[in-house]
């Protein structure tokens, strides 16, 4: 007889995954499902591939006169951006196979977290200038924003501090400290990158997390009168980018300088009307606007889409950010919901701030739009993001 042992398949990344979800729960009636999938998770599934979709239209619709102008194709961008869909994809399958309690794993957060990190440092100090910000690193046929990927990172970052210390929040020195660490870091990178929407996005995402975690009242309130007097002595010293930013108090009284690009997108906004130009028939790409791709992509929608289109892309930010918080609440592990919560306060507090710097009741930051402005790393950062919280909404409590 043969004393060799018989050989068992190595398990698959579905079998592993079920181990690890097998393992959450201490019993039955609250373990965590994995096989049926929520009515939750196919409502964000289905507005992120419509956004994306959308977007696509939108960044076709306002960038074929611009390649025009330059003598490109006028597909040039959209293939572009039809590249970084693809990417996008793969990077969001990734994050939704790969169990995210990996990610409270330190050498995992801490190898993910300290790599973009450094691409931000990196970008500090041989960064390219483009639109007065020093956030792109070249790599040759392609340029990436490093930033964009920060906020992933800050996210699981604080969703690891958060969930291992939430028991502790009356104390400082546990939670809201090094938490300080956490929010402030990327900020400071972002204002020496000169990228303020970033720092903007990544406040609002830190004040969300603090409040999610049940941080006292004047510990939030404090929080976010040190962030305002931060704000304000970056601002002073800001040159250029404090005039542009400020434009918003008066925007008609700044409409020849540095509110040009506001009062264009408004004037664009208010051709619309409800039912909108039509699609690829706005006069906002003819150069009025500038980066009606990106940056003023909401007055494109606004004034080819009209006051509809406005009212069904607002709603559907407002119907991602309902699912993606009951997500967080419904989360199996406190890891999981500060994962969902971190993310959707990262899509609405961005698209709250393009959204309100286009139409000029906040500072004109230079932001994307989630999902539908032209650019890959917010793109394939967006979609990462996505892909994670489905991961998480997958994997909830039973009801």
């Amino acid at each position: 007889m043969s004393d060799t042992k018989e050989l068992k398949p190595t398990p698959s990344l579905k079998d592993r995954r079920n181990a690890v979800v097998r393992g959450l729960g201490r019993e039955s009636k609250s373990r965590a499902t994995l096989g049926k999938v929520s009515g939750t998770w196919w409502a964000i599934f289905l507005i992120a591939t419509g956004f994306v979709m959308w977007g696509l239209i939108m960044v076709f619709s306002s960038s074929a006169v611009t390649n025009l102008h330059t003598g490109d194709s006028p597909w040039t961008i959209l293939i572009r951006q039809l590249t970084w869909v693809v990417v996008g994809l793969v990077v969001g399958i990734f994050a939704y196979r790969m169990p995210y309690e990996t990610w409270n794993k330190p050498l995992w957060l801490w190898l993910g977290v300290g790599f973009v990190l450094s691409m931000n440092v990196i970008v500090i100090l041989k960064g390219v200038l483009v639109n007065g910000a020093n956030a792109w690193l070249d790599l040759g046929p392609v340029r990436i924003q490093p930033s964009e990927f920060m906020k992933l990172a800050m996210i699981l970052f604080a969703a690891s501090v958060l969930s291992s210390r939430h028991r502790s929040v009356q104390i400082r020195q546990v939670v809201l400290y090094p938490m300080y660490a956490v929010i402030g870091i990327p900020i400071a990178l972002c204002f020496l990158q000169k990228d303020f929407g970033g720092a903007l996005v990544f406040a609002g995402i830190g004040l969300v997390l603090l409040f999610v975690a049940g941080v006292p009242g004047l510990q939030l309130g404090g929080t976010f009168g040190i962030g305002v007097v931060v704000g304000a002595f970056v601002l002073k010293y800001a040159g250029r980018a404090s005039d542009r930013l400020t434009a918003f108090l008066d925007v008609e009284a700044n409409k020849d300088h540095s509110g040009f690009q506001v009062w264009q997108s408004l004037l664009s906004i208010s051709n619309g009307g409800f039912f909108g130009t039509g699609i690829g028939s706005g006069t906002s790409k003819w150069g009025y606007v500038p980066l009606a791709y990106s940056d003023f992509i909401f007055a494109v929608v606004a004034e080819e889409m009209g006051a509809g289109g406005v009212i069904l892309l607002i709603s559907g930010f407002i119907a991602l950010a309902f699912f993606g918080i009951r997500v967080a609440i419904r989360a199996r592990d406190m890891h999981g919901g500060f994962i969902a919560a971190g993310i959707t306060a990262w899509f609405s507090v961005q698209a709250i701030v393009h959204i309100g710097g286009v139409v000029g009741v906040m500072p004109m930051t230079g932001l994307t739009l989630p999902f539908i402005s032209y650019g890959g790393s917010s793109l394939i950062a967006s979609m990462a993001a996505t892909g994670l919280l489905l991961n998480v909404a997958r994997v909830t409590k039973a009801s």
